[in-house]
């Protein structure tokens, strides 16, 4: 009987050399004339330990990592295909601290499953929640959904279950004349253009758990009357593209998308669109633009997508981790996934560590750990070893934590509280060596750069912003450009067509508040004539 060995095809894992192990491991089994049978499985996000081989035995999945290729050798000579010691050994993969500690509900399955066999999709409980789904009335699973209080997992937290009402009940606009290219009445689009500085949740579970998204999104079209679907994933990720494209295609041929889903009424297609590679395309009217084959700009609200989406049809436009949430929800009840969290942030959130971490990776956990939970105790903290001295949550345009809001709960409304958001649950860390005048002038850099350019706040303020850190930091007055700055920011907050001009102010502004030593410089002395 054959033996499985698990090495992760996760992009993260082969830019470390993940390919150059299988291929030893390949090598060095036939050599030995073992028989095993190599699964090419998503990383499990603990991604200092990576490659992570891991090996089937009678007890459960022993793990072995960091694994080189210069390593194979003595894997095997040491007995790893049966579980045995080696100075690498982690364990049972189950029980290590950092994964064990995790609530796994959208992420339960990757690492752990083979992504690209619906056998093994289904023997996790893979298509439960779309069983259940197609038992009930549409407005049912929309009731559902709305009562487990997933809310958006992109930045913003609207509940998901009310954006489905909306579409559930726009008019059907089958024969109402409009001119356009569109052949369904109803669209359901994921947001996968996860372009979030630290953020890598979105990959993972297309390279991971492919068949989960699907899943949610089948589930979200049966809810809404929606007929057909895309994925819009962000250009930088090729591998998640193809295991998506392969993906679609193998539930396309067992039935699970097409004319007719799994044998019933219901009829969903899907595509995935890779990105046009410009940040503002995360907002969702942007995106729509860009699936339309249009420049990637911003759509002035009303008309909301909900009512006027895709082609003019109304659509579900919805990040990647609220549609892979939906299947487990669907599968174990809304009650179940309240369960988690606290106050309106319920069910369960992955985060993403990065930056000068110990241990970066994803973890899953129910809302309300601290900041510095996850940063020192579930991280390590700094990976240099120096003070921390700040945390960026929510991306690049998220707020700078100081020390002393590091006990602040990881949910939506207390990071509010503290002029801060959560975003697609991203932290960056970083030591005390961080200049954040710097930072902050990175910010409005990035708003430059990355402007659709519709509108005037966003497009120059952002320029203005680049020039007034600028000077700032050269000591040119200062004291003045300090408050000019202020003013620019509020600009930006309000004249901004969307969040991209409209939070930039927020990094800025935390950076001037928490740490005001990194904006003060001399003024410059200019020599009399």
């Amino acid at each position: 009987m054959s033996v499985k060995v698990y090495v992760p095809i996760d992009a993260a894992a082969l830019s470390v050399g993940a390919d150059e192990v299988a291929a030893a491991i390949v090598a060095q089994a036939k050599a030995a004339g073992a028989d095993i049978q190599l699964v090419r499985n998503g990383t499990r996000g603990l991604l200092w330990l990576e490659p992570m081989v891991e090996v089937e035995t009678s007890k459960g999945r022993v793990a072995y990592g960091p694994i080189e290729a210069s390593d194979v050798s003595g894997l095997f000579a040491a007995g790893f295909l049966t579980g045995a010691d080696h100075p690498k050994s982690l364990g049972l993969a189950d029980e290590i601290p950092e994964f064990k500690r995790q609530q796994r509900l959208t992420f339960e399955r990757v690492g752990i499953v083979d992504p690209l066999s619906l056998d093994d999709y289904k023997a996790h409980g893979g298509l439960a929640g779309l069983t259940r789904a197609l038992a009930m009335k549409p407005a049912e699973v929309v009731e559902e959904v709305l009562a487990s209080g997933l809310r958006g997992r992109g930045g913003a937290g609207f509940p998901t279950g009310i954006k489905w009402r909306a579409v559930l009940n726009a008019p059907d606009l089958k024969a109402d004349g409009l001119r356009s290219p569109a052949k369904h009445s109803k669209y359901v689009v994921c947001n996968a253009d996860e372009g979030d500085s630290g953020t890598f949740a979105d990959r993972m579970v297309m390279e991971g758990d492919p068949f989960c998204l699907i899943e949610g999104m089948i589930i979200a079209g049966v809810a809404t009357g929606a007929t057909m679907g895309f994925v819009y994933i962000r250009s930088e990720y090729p591998h998640a593209f193809r295991t998506m494209q392969t993906a679609i295609a193998m539930a396309e041929k067992a039935g699970l998308l097409g004319a007719s889903v799994m044998g019933s009424s219901h009829a969903f297609h899907l595509e995935a669109r890779l990105g046009a590679g410009a940040y503002v395309c995360g907002e969702e009217t942007s995106l729509l633009e860009s699936l339309e084959g249009k420049r990637g700009q911003v759509r002035a609200k009303p008309p909301l997508p909900a009512l006027q989406g895709l082609f003019g049809r109304p659509t579900v436009i919805n990040n990647l981790l609220s549609l892979a949430s939906v299947p487990w929800i669907m599968a174990n009840g809304a009650k179940a996934y309240a369960n988690y969290g606290m106050g309106r942030s319920l069910g369960t959130q992955p985060f993403q560590l990065a930056g000068n971490v110990k241990r970066g990776g994803l973890f899953e956990f129910a809302f309300g750990m601290t900041v510095r939970e996850l940063v020192q105790d579930i991280g390590g903290g700094t990976a240099s070893g120096r003070p921390l001295r700040a945390v960026q949550i929510g991306g690049p345009l998220g707020a700078y934590f100081p020390e002393k809001l590091l006990d602040t709960p990881l949910d939506y409304e207390a990071l509010l509280a503290v002029q801060g958001m959560l975003g697609h649950g991203g932290l960056v860390v970083f030591d005390d060596t961080v200049d954040l005048a710097a930072q902050a002038r990175f910010a409005m850099e990035f708003c430059a750069a990355e402007s659709c350019g519709k509108c005037t706040p966003c497009r120059i303020g952002s320029t203005r912003g680049v020039e007034t850190i600028d000077k700032i930091m050269a000591g040119v007055e200062p004291e003045k450009n300090r408050a000019l700055l202020e003013d620019l920011c509020n600009v930006l907050q309000d004249g901004s067509l969307c969040a991209l001009g409209g939070l930039t102010p927020l990094p800025v502004r935390s950076a001037m508040h928490h740490f005001p030593q990194d904006f003060e410089r001399e003024p410059l002395r200019v020599a009399a004539e």
